[in-house]
C-alpha cells in the first residue's frame, strides 16, 4: 500500500533499539506472536525464553525515528512501521468500542538482533510478536527480507503491514479479555492457539480494508485506495506462514494436530474475511472446526 505523501504520521508511536541491546534474564514467557514456529518445526527458535543470549552486558540504546509524514513511510521501512501504527491506531481508537472493547494504544519496538521485553529476552529468530505483559509490539524488520528469501513471499509493503496488523490485533484480543480466557497449550486445526492467530488474520484484513478511509488529524486519508497486487501480496504472505506450508517444508511432512497458527488456506480466509466483512465478522471461536 501506498502512503499519500502529505499524510501526518506520528513518530512517537514506535521506538527503535539498538543493536547492543542488553538483555534481561529469562522470564515466564506469553508470547503471541506471527512466528512462534518452535512446535511446527520441531526446532528450537524459542530464544526469548530465557537464558544467555546475544547482548548479555550490552548497553541499550534508543534512536528516536524522524517520520513526520507518508512521503517518509513510502520511503523507509522504519517509517512505513511508523505509518501502520499510526493509521492502526486511529482505526482502533475508532472501531473497538463498538466491539465492547475499551481501547489503549501499545508500545512498539523496533529492534536489530536483540531486545529486552516484559516476556524475557528476544532476538531475532523469535519473529515479530506481540507481549502482553508489557503490551508491546516487537519487531525486528529483517523478518521481512526473511519471509522473501526463506519463505518465498512475494513481498511488498501491504504484507509488510500485514505482519503488524496481525500483532496489533493480539493487542485487541488482549483488551477484550480473549488471551487470558482461552488455553494456547493446546495446539491443533481447532485449538485455542489457531482460532486466536486466525482472528488476528481477520482483523489484520479488517484494517486493510478500511485502511484507504482512515484519516489523520486534518482529515487527510493516510492511504490510497488498495489494489489487488498488493492484496495478493497479503495473501501470499499469509499462506507462506501456514503452519502447513512450513511444515511440509522443514519435515517433509504434515501434522494437523501440532498446528499453532493455521493452514495457509485458512489464514488467507480469514485475512479476507475481515477484507470484506470488517471485524464484527471474526469470530472464530464462534464457529465449528469445519469453517475455520
Amino acid at each position: 500500500m501506498t502512503f499519500n505523501d502529505n499524510s501526518k504520521l506520528d513518530s512517537g508511536k514506535v521506538s527503535k533499539r539498538g543493536r547492543n541491546a542488553a538483555i534481561g534474564g529469562g522470564s515466564a514467557v506469553v508470547v503471541v506472536g506471527l512466528f512462534i514456529l518452535s512446535q511446527v518445526l520441531g526446532i528450537d527458535l524459542m530464544g526469548i525464553a530465557g537464558g544467555g543470549g546475544v547482548g548479555v552486558g550490552g548497553t541499550q540504546t534508543e534512536e528516536t525515528l524522524d517520520c513526520p509524514s507518508g512521503a517518509a513511510a513510502n520511503a523507509s521501512t522504519d517509517c512505513l512501521m511508523v505509518g501502520a501504527a499510526t493509521s492502526l491506531d486511529v482505526y482502533w481508537a475508532d472501531t473497538a468500542p463498538a466491539l465492547g472493547v475499551e481501547y489503549s494504544t501499545p508500545e512498539f519496538v523496533l529492534f536489530d538482533q536483540a531486545t529486552s521485553t516484559g516476556c524475557g529476552q528476544a532476538s531475532s529468530a523469535t519473529g515479530p510478536f506481540y507481549c502482553p505483559p508489557d503490551a508491546t509490539l516487537y519487531v525486528d524488520t529483517s523478518f521481512f527480507d526473511e519471509l522473501r528469501s526463506r519463505f518465498g513471499a512475494s513481498g511488498g509493503t501491504l504484507s509488510q503491514m500485514y505482519v503488524v496488523a496481525h500483532e496489533w490485533g493480539h493487542h485487541v484480543q488482549q483488551l477484550a479479555g480473549i488471551l487470558g480466557s482461552t488455553d494456547h497449550s493446546l495446539t491443533g486445526p481447532a485449538s485455542d492457539s489457531v482460532r486466536t492467530e486466525l482472528q488476528a488474520d481477520c482483523f489484520a484484513g479488517a484494517w486493510t480494508g478500511a485502511a484507504s478511509t482512515i484519516e489523520d488529524e486534518n482529515g487527510v486519508t493516510f492511504l490510497e485506495p488498495v489494489t489487488s497486487e498488493q492484496i495478493a501480496d497479503a495473501l501470499n504472505a499469509a499462506s507462506v506462514i501456514g503452519d502447513d506450508r512450513i511444515q511440509q517444508q522443514s519435515r517433509g511432512q504434515v501434522d494437523p494436530e501440532s498446528w499453532t497458527h493455521g493452514s495457509s488456506a485458512s489464514r488467507q480466509h480469514w485475512f479476507e474475511t475481515g477484507l470484506t466483512g470488517g471485524p464484527g465478522a471474526c469470530d472464530t471461536f464462534g464457529v465449528p472446526a469445519s469453517e475455520l
